[in-house]
Protein backbone atom coordinates (compact mmCIF):
# COMPACT_ATOMS: atom_id res chain seq x y z
CA UNK A 1 0.00 0.00 0.00
CA UNK A 2 1.27 3.50 -0.84
CA UNK A 3 1.64 6.31 1.66
CA UNK A 4 -1.59 8.01 2.66
CA UNK A 5 0.25 11.32 3.09
CA UNK A 6 2.78 12.44 0.49
CA UNK A 7 5.63 14.91 0.90
CA UNK A 8 7.42 16.70 -1.91
CA UNK A 9 9.98 19.43 -1.28
CA UNK A 10 11.13 21.72 -4.05
CA UNK A 11 12.96 25.06 -3.81
CA UNK A 12 12.17 25.51 -0.14
CA UNK A 13 8.46 24.65 -0.44
CA UNK A 14 7.15 21.43 1.11
CA UNK A 15 3.88 20.18 -0.38
CA UNK A 16 1.96 17.85 1.94
CA UNK A 17 -0.79 15.92 0.15
CA UNK A 18 -3.46 13.89 1.93
CA UNK A 19 -3.56 10.83 -0.30
CA UNK A 20 -6.68 8.72 0.20
CA UNK A 21 -8.71 10.14 -2.69
CA UNK A 22 -10.89 7.02 -2.95
CA UNK A 23 -12.05 7.71 0.62
CA UNK A 24 -12.26 11.51 0.32
CA UNK A 25 -9.03 11.68 2.36
CA UNK A 26 -10.84 10.61 5.53
CA UNK A 27 -8.48 10.19 8.48
CA UNK A 28 -7.91 6.55 9.48
CA UNK A 29 -5.17 5.08 11.68
CA UNK A 30 -2.69 4.66 8.84
CA UNK A 31 -3.25 8.21 7.69
CA UNK A 32 -2.83 9.54 11.23
CA UNK A 33 0.52 7.81 11.55
CA UNK A 34 1.62 8.96 8.09
CA UNK A 35 0.60 12.55 8.83
CA UNK A 36 2.72 12.58 11.99
CA UNK A 37 5.67 11.06 10.15
CA UNK A 38 5.47 13.74 7.48
CA UNK A 39 5.03 16.53 10.03
CA UNK A 40 8.17 15.41 11.86
CA UNK A 41 10.12 15.23 8.60
CA UNK A 42 9.06 18.75 7.68
CA UNK A 43 9.90 20.03 11.17
CA UNK A 44 13.38 18.49 11.00
CA UNK A 45 14.25 19.88 7.55
CA UNK A 46 15.83 23.35 7.77
CA UNK A 47 15.57 23.78 3.99
CA UNK A 48 11.77 23.98 4.25
CA UNK A 49 10.77 27.64 4.28
CA UNK A 50 7.07 27.32 3.41
CA UNK A 51 4.50 24.51 3.49
CA UNK A 52 1.36 23.81 1.44
CA UNK A 53 -1.22 21.29 2.69
CA UNK A 54 -3.76 19.94 0.19
CA UNK A 55 -5.84 16.88 -0.65
CA UNK A 56 -5.54 14.46 -3.56
CA UNK A 57 -8.60 14.02 -5.74
CA UNK A 58 -11.87 15.93 -5.45
CA UNK A 59 -11.84 16.73 -1.72
CA UNK A 60 -9.53 18.18 0.91
CA UNK A 61 -10.55 15.93 3.82
CA UNK A 62 -13.86 14.44 5.02
CA UNK A 63 -12.63 14.24 8.62
CA UNK A 64 -12.52 10.99 10.55
CA UNK A 65 -13.12 7.67 8.80
CA UNK A 66 -16.46 6.69 10.35
CA UNK A 67 -16.50 3.26 8.75
CA UNK A 68 -13.12 2.52 10.30
CA UNK A 69 -14.44 3.65 13.67
CA UNK A 70 -17.56 1.50 13.39
CA UNK A 71 -15.45 -1.55 12.58
CA UNK A 72 -13.68 -1.25 15.95
CA UNK A 73 -16.83 -2.12 17.91
CA UNK A 74 -16.22 -1.96 21.67
CA UNK A 75 -12.54 -1.09 21.08
CA UNK A 76 -13.41 2.24 19.42
CA UNK A 77 -12.34 4.30 22.46
CA UNK A 78 -8.78 3.01 22.40
CA UNK A 79 -8.68 3.31 18.62
CA UNK A 80 -9.67 6.98 18.77
CA UNK A 81 -7.26 7.71 21.61
CA UNK A 82 -4.41 6.43 19.45
CA UNK A 83 -5.68 8.06 16.26
CA UNK A 84 -6.10 11.49 17.82
CA UNK A 85 -2.75 11.23 19.61
CA UNK A 86 -1.05 10.88 16.22
CA UNK A 87 -3.10 13.53 14.43
CA UNK A 88 -2.88 16.03 17.28
CA UNK A 89 0.90 15.60 17.50
CA UNK A 90 1.07 16.30 13.76
CA UNK A 91 -1.11 19.40 14.14
CA UNK A 92 1.15 20.62 16.94
CA UNK A 93 4.18 20.22 14.66
CA UNK A 94 2.57 22.14 11.82
CA UNK A 95 1.31 24.97 14.02
CA UNK A 96 4.73 25.42 15.66
CA UNK A 97 6.79 25.46 12.43
CA UNK A 98 8.93 28.48 11.69
CA UNK A 99 7.78 28.32 8.09
CA UNK A 100 4.39 29.73 7.04
CA UNK A 101 1.84 26.96 6.38
CA UNK A 102 -0.85 27.39 3.70
CA UNK A 103 -3.97 25.27 3.18
CA UNK A 104 -5.02 24.69 -0.44
CA UNK A 105 -8.63 23.61 0.08
CA UNK A 106 -10.16 21.66 -2.76
CA UNK A 107 -13.74 20.36 -2.51
CA UNK A 108 -15.06 19.57 0.95
CA UNK A 109 -13.38 20.02 4.32
CA UNK A 110 -15.47 18.36 7.05
CA UNK A 111 -14.96 17.53 10.73
CA UNK A 112 -11.26 17.04 11.37
CA UNK A 113 -10.60 18.34 7.85
CA UNK A 114 -11.70 21.77 9.08
CA UNK A 115 -9.20 21.34 11.92
CA UNK A 116 -6.45 20.78 9.36
CA UNK A 117 -7.48 24.04 7.67
CA UNK A 118 -7.48 25.82 11.05
CA UNK A 119 -3.96 24.61 11.89
CA UNK A 120 -2.51 26.47 8.90
CA UNK A 121 -1.48 30.12 8.90
CA UNK A 122 -3.31 31.03 5.70
CA UNK A 123 -5.94 29.26 3.62
CA UNK A 124 -6.93 29.45 -0.05
CA UNK A 125 -10.16 27.76 -1.13
CA UNK A 126 -11.77 26.92 -4.46
CA UNK A 127 -15.13 28.48 -5.31
CA UNK A 128 -16.73 25.05 -5.06
CA UNK A 129 -15.30 24.32 -1.63
CA UNK A 130 -17.57 23.55 1.31
CA UNK A 131 -16.89 23.48 5.05
CA UNK A 132 -18.85 21.51 7.66
CA UNK A 133 -17.96 20.56 11.25
CA UNK A 134 -20.28 17.50 11.22
CA UNK A 135 -19.40 16.13 14.70
CA UNK A 136 -22.74 16.51 16.46
CA UNK A 137 -24.50 15.27 13.32
CA UNK A 138 -23.11 11.82 14.14
CA UNK A 139 -23.19 12.12 17.93
CA UNK A 140 -19.46 12.76 18.35
CA UNK A 141 -17.31 15.56 19.82
CA UNK A 142 -14.81 17.94 18.19
CA UNK A 143 -11.17 16.98 17.68
CA UNK A 144 -8.25 18.00 15.46
CA UNK A 145 -7.91 21.37 17.24
CA UNK A 146 -11.37 22.62 16.18
CA UNK A 147 -12.58 23.45 19.69
CA UNK A 148 -9.47 25.59 20.25
CA UNK A 149 -8.54 27.14 16.92
CA UNK A 150 -11.95 27.59 15.25
CA UNK A 151 -13.33 30.06 17.86
CA UNK A 152 -10.10 32.05 17.60
CA UNK A 153 -10.52 32.29 13.84
CA UNK A 154 -14.26 32.92 13.38
CA UNK A 155 -15.34 33.92 16.90
CA UNK A 156 -17.06 31.96 19.68
CA UNK A 157 -20.67 32.37 18.55
CA UNK A 158 -19.97 31.47 14.95
CA UNK A 159 -17.89 28.49 16.04
CA UNK A 160 -20.72 27.28 18.28
CA UNK A 161 -23.18 27.71 15.42
CA UNK A 162 -21.03 25.57 13.15
CA UNK A 163 -20.42 22.93 15.83
CA UNK A 164 -23.99 22.71 17.12
CA UNK A 165 -26.02 23.06 13.91
CA UNK A 166 -23.61 21.44 11.43
CA UNK A 167 -24.50 24.07 8.85
CA UNK A 168 -22.34 24.01 5.75
CA UNK A 169 -20.37 27.09 4.78
CA UNK A 170 -19.80 27.89 1.13
CA UNK A 171 -16.39 29.17 0.08
CA UNK A 172 -17.68 32.75 -0.03
CA UNK A 173 -19.19 32.41 3.46
CA UNK A 174 -15.93 30.93 4.74
CA UNK A 175 -14.13 33.96 3.32
CA UNK A 176 -16.60 36.39 4.92
CA UNK A 177 -16.25 34.61 8.29
CA UNK A 178 -12.44 34.64 8.11
CA UNK A 179 -12.01 30.87 7.89
CA UNK A 180 -10.10 31.30 4.62
CA UNK A 181 -8.09 34.22 3.26
CA UNK A 182 -8.84 33.91 -0.43
CA UNK A 183 -11.28 32.22 -2.83
CA UNK A 184 -10.15 31.40 -6.35
CA UNK A 185 -11.33 29.25 -9.24
CA UNK A 186 -11.17 25.57 -8.31
CA UNK A 187 -8.42 24.83 -10.82
CA UNK A 188 -6.31 27.66 -9.38
CA UNK A 189 -6.30 26.60 -5.72
CA UNK A 190 -3.03 24.67 -5.69
CA UNK A 191 -1.17 26.95 -8.16
CA UNK A 192 -2.11 30.02 -6.11
CA UNK A 193 -1.07 28.34 -2.86
CA UNK A 194 2.25 27.26 -4.34
CA UNK A 195 2.87 30.77 -5.70
CA UNK A 196 2.28 32.24 -2.25
CA UNK A 197 4.50 29.59 -0.69
CA UNK A 198 7.27 30.43 -3.17
CA UNK A 199 7.02 34.08 -2.10
CA UNK A 200 7.39 33.06 1.56
CA UNK A 201 10.26 30.70 0.73
CA UNK A 202 12.15 33.65 -0.73
CA UNK A 203 11.38 35.86 2.28
CA UNK A 204 12.73 36.42 5.82
CA UNK A 205 12.02 33.06 7.45
CA UNK A 206 13.17 34.11 10.92
CA UNK A 207 10.96 37.20 10.77
CA UNK A 208 7.96 35.02 9.89
CA UNK A 209 8.92 32.68 12.73
CA UNK A 210 9.03 35.58 15.18
CA UNK A 211 5.51 36.63 14.15
CA UNK A 212 4.24 33.09 14.64
CA UNK A 213 5.96 32.72 18.03
CA UNK A 214 4.32 35.90 19.29
CA UNK A 215 0.91 34.67 18.16
CA UNK A 216 1.54 31.30 19.86
CA UNK A 217 2.50 33.04 23.11
CA UNK A 218 -0.89 34.75 23.13
CA UNK A 219 -2.64 31.34 22.87
CA UNK A 220 -0.48 28.83 24.78
CA UNK A 221 -3.08 26.14 25.46
CA UNK A 222 -3.43 24.30 22.13
CA UNK A 223 -1.78 21.02 23.11
CA UNK A 224 -3.65 20.77 26.40
CA UNK A 225 -6.94 21.38 24.62
CA UNK A 226 -6.21 18.74 21.98
CA UNK A 227 -5.53 16.22 24.75
CA UNK A 228 -9.00 16.96 26.11
CA UNK A 229 -10.45 16.66 22.60
CA UNK A 230 -8.94 13.20 22.14
CA UNK A 231 -10.47 11.92 25.35
CA UNK A 232 -13.84 13.54 24.61
CA UNK A 233 -14.29 12.05 21.13
CA UNK A 234 -13.16 8.63 22.39
CA UNK A 235 -15.72 8.77 25.21
CA UNK A 236 -18.45 9.96 22.87
CA UNK A 237 -17.71 7.18 20.39
CA UNK A 238 -18.34 4.67 23.18
CA UNK A 239 -21.62 6.35 24.19
CA UNK A 240 -24.89 5.05 22.66
CA UNK A 241 -25.44 8.44 21.00
CA UNK A 242 -22.10 8.26 19.22
CA UNK A 243 -22.67 4.66 18.19
CA UNK A 244 -26.15 5.51 16.88
CA UNK A 245 -24.93 8.61 15.04
CA UNK A 246 -22.15 6.77 13.22
CA UNK A 247 -24.39 3.80 12.40
CA UNK A 248 -27.09 6.11 11.05
CA UNK A 249 -24.61 8.00 8.88
CA UNK A 250 -23.19 4.81 7.41
CA UNK A 251 -26.71 3.39 6.96
CA UNK A 252 -27.87 6.62 5.28
CA UNK A 253 -30.78 7.08 7.69
CA UNK A 254 -31.87 9.63 10.26
CA UNK A 255 -30.38 8.93 13.72
CA UNK A 256 -32.63 8.19 16.68
CA UNK A 257 -31.03 9.49 19.85
CA UNK A 258 -34.00 8.57 22.03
Amino acid sequence: MGKTVLLETREGVATVTLNRPEGANALDMTMGRDLLEVALRVEAEPAVRAVVVTGAGKHFCFGGDLRGMAEQGAAVGGYLNELTTNIHAAISCFTRLKAPVIAAVNGTAAGGGVGLVCMTDLAIAGRGSRFSLAYTGVGLAPDCSTSFLLPRIVGRRRALELLLTNRTLSADEALAWGLVNQVVDDAEVLPQALALAARFAAGPTESYAAVKRLMDTADPGLEAQMALEGRAIAAQARHPHGQEGVAAFLGKRKPNYG
